[in-house]
């Protein structure tokens, strides 16, 4: 670790004892981790075996390889990229919505424990929000922000453009520009944005806090 990471890591570390303290206030169970390799462990052991495991799109997860790890294991999975047709996709996206646990991360989260994530379709914000029995969110510290209205501001004009990329959502004018343009287009990632405030079920919902930058 070079000094200016070894600087921001423990930056990360002490900013996540008061954040674990605000989620937990908020009903949400909550966990740091140093980094991807000691998150990964965490998510895993969290997830019972013969378990159905669902997942929304997120990058966090693929890059530190629990989502391969989730397909090898002694799971029920549910699995988006399977599918061969739009429709068959949809059938996958609305099966997830009842998993037993669904795996995401989120695209914005205020030092206070307000998380925010914007969607397209509406799928995840679904799963993570009612549809599945146990919700994983795994977060890179460097998507804490200020505020609420800081975390929102982060989703639309940072996450959003990003994602589109990642999408290959050429038309969308946040892709085209790199900026967010307020749009109401056909394929807009912000037709959804919801502000996550509390865990009504404490303990439905586990926050995984990692020391390090990842995802969009």
């Amino acid at each position: 670790m070079s000094k200016s990471q070894a600087i921001i890591y423990q930056r990360y570390k002490n900013m996540s004892e008061a954040l674990i303290k605000a989620l937990t206030r908020r009903g949400y169970e909550a966990y740091f981790c140093e980094n991807s390799k000691e998150a990964k462990e965490k998510v895993m052991s969290l997830i019972p075996e013969n378990a159905t495991v669902s997942w929304g799109g997120t990058l966090t997860l693929e890059d530190m390889g629990v989502l391969d790890a989730v397909r090898k294991g002694n799971y029920k999975v549910i699995d988006r990229d399977t599918a061969t047709t739009p429709d068959e996709r949809t059938k996958i996206l609305k099966a997830s919505l009842t998993a037993n646990v669904y795996l995401s991360s989120v695209n914005a989260i205020s030092e206070d424990g307000i998380m925010v994530n914007i969607d397209g379709l509406g799928n995840r914000i679904s799963a993570i929000a009612f549809g599945a029995d146990s919700v994983i969110l795994v977060v890179g510290m460097n998507k804490v922000c200020r505020n609420a209205e800081d975390a929102k501001l982060r989703a639309r004009t940072y996450a959003a453009p990003n994602n589109g990329l990642r999408l290959n959502l050429t038309n969308l004018p946040c892709v085209k520009t790199g900026f967010c343009a307020d749009c109401i287009a056909p394929e807009c990632m912000c037709s959804q944005i919801v502000e996550m405030r509390t865990c009504r079920i404490p303990g439905r919902i586990k926050v995984v806090l990692v020391g390090e930058d990842l995802g969009l």
